[in-house]
């Protein structure tokens, strides 16, 4: 009787056992396709944020550019400490909002995207706009104000680092505004990965070649005072290059601002969103292309007129950029 018992009971815990290898493995796959739908989400939250990253890229590049060699890293790491801090009042503001007025996204969606064109118009009026020639003159007192022992460099450096973060916060809110209509249909425990994982990638990522960037001309510095040839020819061409790298990220971030708004105004008008994609459906291949581009002219032309309202307003109260 006892080895019967005995037998029994080893019976009974090797069927326990195959039972929790059977939930452990459904549980797995569960959690396997989770993960996938995730890495899906956040995939395609990050290809719709690429606009907003390219100008975070050169904006933040350009809020270093001025500080002392020796404290670009330093600045660098505190302003990406801010961003943390911005996101982690976004991420939970977002994730409420969508569980209690998931009606105010899309609205939240469309402010974002015409901030965006409008920021887009704002930086083609300072490139192409009159007062140019005054951007360039608050560049150089910017540059003499560096070379001036009298000048407090722990106070401008504080003032740069409270901008950047200012700028990151808007930047951050638009990404997560964006991020957040992407997965507005899924569960509640999706949006948490996919706007915590969003936020730890843009941010990482983005200091992280801000920190690169503003880095490049001291390696090409390293590079070019190596005894080796083919080190000093590598320095030479990573200075050479390092200047036209940040006007590339600038035109690019703008053109990606109005595309991405512009793609955000298109869609929140189903009438105008639908009309596009069904004539784009008409050309075949180059079909996306045209999408896009329409897209990108509604964000031109909704900046545009965002920025010459808000000119004329300034102008009517006595400052402000007068428009051409």
């Amino acid at each position: 009787m006892a080895g019967t018992s005995l037998l029994a009971l080893i019976d009974d815990i090797a069927t326990i056992l195959d039972d929790v290898a059977l939930m452990t493995k459904v549980a797995a796959r569960k959690s396997a396709a989770v993960a996938d739908d995730v890495a899906v989400l956040t995939k395609l939250a990050t290809k719709k944020t690429a606009g907003v990253l390219g100008d975070d890229l050169a904006l933040n590049a350009q809020q270093v550019t001025g500080v002392k060699a020796d404290r670009e890293l330093p600045v660098v790491w505190a302003v990406a400490k801010g961003s943390f801090i911005n996101k982690a009042i976004l991420v939970p503001t977002a994730l409420l909002i969508s569980a209690f007025a998931p009606w105010a996204i899309t609205p939240l969606l469309m402010l974002g995207g015409l901030f965006l064109c409008f920021e887009g118009a704002e930086k083609l009026w300072h490139a192409f706009g009159p007062h140019k020639a005054e951007d360039q003159a608050h560049r150089e007192q910017l540059v003499e104000a560096l070379a001036n022992e009298n000048v407090d460099l722990v106070a401008l450096e504080k003032d740069k680092i409270k901008g950047a973060v200012r700028t990151d916060f808007i930047l951050s809110a638009e990404i997560i505004v964006i991020t957040l209509g992407t997965v507005a249909a899924a569960s509640m425990g999706m949006r948490v990965a996919v706007l915590v994982g969003i936020s730890l990638i843009m941010t990482l990522g983005v200091y992280g070649l801000v920190a690169g960037i503003v880095k490049l001309d001291d390696l090409g510095l390293y590079l070019n005072q190596k005894a080796s040839a083919w080190k000093q020819a590598l320095g030479r061409g990573i200075l050479a290059t390092a200047p036209w790298l940040m006007k590339t990220l600038s035109v690019l971030g703008t053109a990606a601002m109005f595309l991405v708004g512009g793609g955000i105004l298109v869609h929140g008008i189903p009438a105008l969103g639908h009309g596009i994609e069904e004539f784009a459906a008409t050309l075949g291949w180059i079909g996306s292309l045209t999408a896009s581009l329409a897209g990108g002219l509604a964000g031109l032309a909704a900046g545009g007129t965002v920025l010459l309202v808000i000119s004329l307003f300034k102008r009517l109260r006595g400052g402000g950029p007068k428009p051409a």
